[in-house]
């Protein structure tokens, strides 16, 4: 825990311009096989499919960009084209083939044009071969006799294209190895599949085949073969269904289906496909058997059995299952056609029509009852079934010559010849009230005046015996029903709808079916409904921040309304009425000024804007406070204090809209350990007026290692306390830079030397001036990544050094009884040594106090190579100390050096490279055995 005593605070507050708009560049983590630059812009990153992509998306700028990661490209069923990663790093395990394609990267912070960065992902795999069997056309027999001609096909789905390699045996065929043998590449495969052509076949023919697909290991995907056995033997196969065709079947019972090989060598593989797609679910495949239990009309349809063993074409038998079913029983009146009279009358004809769905529609029979007596065709009466092709499922009653005694119900029943499904019946009922339908708006309900979220009932009021069905359609447009169909059907004349909506707003017309109801030309009428709904209005809400004594401008437009015409207005400050008045039509907004604000007009600003439905808010949080300030995200590494347990870090940030408010005069800083509830705070003073994007620092001293903290920052104005922001403290015992940034880590140039290194990056130097020199990249490969060199071209001469300076690291300071373990570090850098003329390059240790180093602790000179490698030496320093990086100019211009990623960590290194020389070994040995003799003799001083 900390007590306020262990808190040491140094209040250092300094400004930097900061403000800088975004660069962004992708590293790759993860499972690569290999990632390459071409042509210099296009990155592309191959990996295996099944491993792990990881991109991840480092930005500079500040404020902190947001980043978003999109995808185009690839195939339609990756669905990652549609949605968006907005963190830095993009993660896909198990990657599948269809997500390659192109990755995007956008960082936008608002300042200047977004920074985008793409990189192409290419997914390698290699399938299983399959090799097919063919007999040239008109040659196909059952068996494969003598004096015929075979092909073997080899497919194997891959990427990068597949090589393929055939073998008879042990032996490889190659084209012409084997006079009876072709090798050859179909044109229209595009080089994707190898035919093998066995001429006339001989006895030696019949072998074992195999083809061995290769993508010649790249991603370290092995090769991958399949073998064909070709004997007099191989056949396609053949197959017969034990079942007949078409099944005809209840609701609810269990069928089977049986499939049996009758030929084919190597045996066929049997698999069951249907016509919807995929099988039910609940289907079970046995073998050649596939049971459907308590089949239901939706799994009706056709059911395949399919026979493969690559030999010839895969055989195919098919039988329909047919579910029976019987639903939707209607009927219709129709007056006499010969008259246009819509009415039944004595004397005329009547015809009386039922119609069903049947399945199968071969099955259906229709009977006839009057008053519950079955009713038998006369010369009067006559009963006919329509013909299924123009009117499938329909039959007819014709009354000719109407008499009083043909009045009554009639009841049209249909029903399937093979039982077991209920019958439908249908009761027509004829007399001298079975008169047409009219349609009629009951008075007052058109125009019908509603309020939005109401529930209104729009009405026609529907006379005629027997009542049809209502049909309700929107007259006015081609806009779908409420429940989102273009037809809804009433029962009683009334269509309610629930929580209306002003796009409901229009004209509805409801019609008379020709269905359960006379056949005669549509009846219709029309009801309008209007919604009003109250003023749509902008800004929702807006905060607004000023400061004291300065004006204040509210604005409040309407956007729409209905009705249109808006009363009136008011302003209100929390409940208090402010202004109210009328609205001016001229005009589609109000303001309210405060000429000056002060304390008491702090807080939450309501403008109501109204009219006959109700009222439209505006809201506006007038206050004082300050905008959070935003932390610098990339502040470098804790720094090490001059006590072993404890380390220190320097905290940045900007301030957001620093001139929005009143000006700041001071921060509330609080702290706390992770996982303690305690915090402590402090007061930082700033005594100037801070700038938009001057950054601010504060030196956090005295956290303990290697502890987590939470820290929170205030803004301090007039009004009082600001906008707070939080950022976590994480201990990480490491110093790293990569130079990605202009402030390079608080390295600094070496005031005493001949020139000065230079922060570059392969994407925007020139190399033409000196070819065959120099890095093509920073360290992790990438043409965006900077890194450092020194620049040997004219005027830079034979001998002319250039020193870096690293930031101050402090160590344990000496105790009363001497220095009996001198800390140990390790001090790691990358470095590129390329071109004839390199020099050389040094790495020194600086301690405070020391007017001159001693020799480097590591050195190395000459041309090494067009790569980067690592150096790491242990060091092991007795007060504050500095690391230095020399570059010596060799003797031409082909002798550019460059150094990245330097790190440096608490413990002697691991495992360092051989890369030191004779000279660096023997200064480290003996500044060592300095240490030693020290330690040996303050040991004897003691005793």
């Amino acid at each position: 825990s900390i007590s306020p005593l262990n808190i040491l605070w140094v209040v250092t507050v300094f400004f930097i311009s900061s403000a800088a708009p975004p660069t962004v560049r992708i590293i790759h983590s993860g499972h690569a096989c290999n990632v390459e630059e071409e042509r210099h812009t296009e990155r592309v990153y191959t990996i295996r499919e099944g491993e792990t992509l990881e991109l991840t998306c480092l930005v500079t700028g500040h404020p902190r960009p947001q980043i978003r990661w999109t995808k185009t490209a690839g195939s339609v069923s990756d669905r990652f084209q549609d949605s968006s990663v907005f963190n830095e790093t993009l993660h896909i395990a198990k990657i599948l083939r269809t997500q390659g394609g192109r990755y995007y990267c956008k960082a936008e912070n608002g300042l200047g044009s977004p920074a985008i960065k793409s990189i192409r992902v290419d997914v390698y795999y290699l399938d299983d071969p399959v090799v097919t069997v063919h007999q040239s056309i008109g040659e196909a027999k059952e068996q494969f006799y003598y004096e015929r001609t075979v092909f073997l096909r080899c497919v194997a789905n891959s990427n990068p294209p597949v090589r393929y390699s055939w073998h008879r045996g042990r032996e490889v065929l190659t084209q012409g190895s084997d006079k009876g043998v072709e090798i050859y590449e179909p044109f229209f495969t595009q080089g994707e599949t190898k035919i093998l052509k066995l001429k006339n076949l001989r006895p030696q023919d019949y072998a074992n085949y195999s083809c061995i697909a290769s993508v010649r290991n790249v991603c370290g995907i092995p090769d991958r073969s399949v073998i064909f056995r070709l004997t007099n033997k191989t056949a396609s196969p053949s197959i017969k269904l034990l079942v007949e065709d078409p099944i005809v079947v209840n609701p609810g019972q269990t069928v089977s289906l049986v499939c049996i090989t009758t030929g084919g060598e190597p045996p066929p593989l049997l698999t069951w496909v249907s016509s919807n797609d995929s099988l039910p679910q609940r289907s079970v495949v046995k073998g050649g058997t596939l049971t459907l239990p308590a089949i239901t009309s939706d799994e009706a349809g056709v059911y395949s059995c399919v026979a493969s063993n690559n030999v010839g074409n895969p055989a195919k038998k098919s039988t329909t299952i047919v579910v029976r079913a019987l639903k939707k029983g209607r009927f219709w009146i129709t007056p006499d056609p010969y008259h246009n009279d819509d009415n039944i009358q004595i004397g005329r004809e009547v015809k009386i029509s039922c119609q069903v769905e049947a399945t199968p529609p071969e099955e259906l029979t229709f009977s006839w009852l009057k008053n519950g007596r079955s009713l038998r065709s006369s010369e009067r009466m006559v009963i006919t079934q329509t013909d299924p092709d123009i009117s499938p499922g329909t039959t007819n009653l014709d009354i000719i010559d109407l008499k009083f005694t043909d009045f009554g119900t009639y009841t049209c029943v249909a029903a399937l010849k093979g039982g077991g499904i209920p019958e439908i019946s249908i009761d027509v009922n004829i007399s001298s009230t079975t008169v047409p339908p009219n349609l009629t708006v009951p008075r007052g309900k058109s125009p019908l005046v509603a309020r939005e979220g109401d529930t209104v009932e729009l009405e026609c009021l529907v006379s005629g015996k027997p009542k049809p069905i209502i049909l309700w359609s929107r007259a006015d447009k081609e806009a779908p029903m409420p429940d989102g169909s273009m037809q809804m059907e009433s029962y009683d004349g009334v269509l309610r709808i629930v929580n209306v909506s002003r796009e409901m707003t229009g004209s509805y017309r409801c019609q008379t079916s020709q269905y359960n109801g006379f056949n005669v030309k549509p009846r219709e009428a029309v009801v309008e409904l209007i919604v009003q709904y109250p003023p749509t209005v902008e800004p929702a809400y807006m905060e607004m921040r000023q400061g004291l004594g300065r004006p204040v401008v509210m604005t409040c437009r309407v956007l729409r309304a209905h009705p249109s015409r808006v009363l009136r207005f008011e302003w209100l400050l929390s409940n208090r009425l402010l202004h109210a008045g009328a609205f001016d039509a001229q005009r589609d907004e109000t303001e309210y000024t405060i000429r000056s604000l002060n304390r008491d007009g702090w807080g939450e600003y309501t403008c109501n804007v109204i009219n006959e439905a109700g009222a439209g808010k505006c809201t506006f949080q007038v206050t004082g406070k300050a905008y959070p300030p935003e932390f610098y995200y990339d502040t470098y590494s804790p720094l090490w204090q001059n006590r072993p347990r404890v380390y220190g870090f320097k905290l940045q940030w900007t301030q957001m809209n620093p001139n929005a408010v009143d000006r700041i005069v001071a921060y509330r800083l609080g702290i706390r350990q992770m996982g303690l509830q305690r915090w402590w705070e402090q007061e930082i003073p700033v005594d100037q007026t801070i700038n938009k994007g001057e950054l601010m620092t504060h030196n956090l001293t005295e956290l303990i290692k290697p502890e987590s903290y939470e820290v929170r920052l205030t803004p301090i104005t007039r009004f009082g306390e600001g906008d707070s922001t939080i950022r976590i403290v994480t201990y990480s015992g490491e110093f790293h830079c990569s130079f990605e940034e202009e402030p390079i880590c608080m390295f600094t140039q070496d005031k005493n030397d001949d020139f000065d290194w230079t922060r570059h990056s392969a994407a925007t130097r020139d190399t033409k001036y000196t070819p065959n020199t120099g890095p093509s990249g920073d360290r992790s490969g990438s043409k965006q990544g900077f890194y450092m060199y020194i620049e040997t071209s004219r005027p830079r001469k034979e001998g002319d050094q250039a020193r870096l300076i690293s930031p101050f690291f402090n160590v344990a300071p000496k105790n009363p009884y001497g220095i009996t373990n001198p800390p140990a570090y390790c001090f790691g850098f990358f470095y590129h040594m390329y071109g004839k003329h390199i020099g050389t390059l040094n790495a020194f240790l600086k301690q405070k106090g020391q007017t001159t180093s001693e020799g480097p602790v590591w050195s190395l000179s000459g041309n090494q190579g067009e790569r980067w490698k690592q150096a790491k030496v242990s060091i092991h320093p007795t007060a504050s100390f500095q690391v230095v990086l020399e570059g010596i100019r060799g003797p031409g211009i082909e002798g550019d050096i460059a150094i990245d990623d330097i790190t440096l960590e608490e413990g002697e290194c691991r495992d360092p490279p051989p890369n030191l020389s004779a000279k660096a070994l023997s200064t480290s040995s003996h500044i060592w055995l300095l240490c030693v003799t020290l330690v040996l003799t303050l040991l004897e001083g003691q005793r």
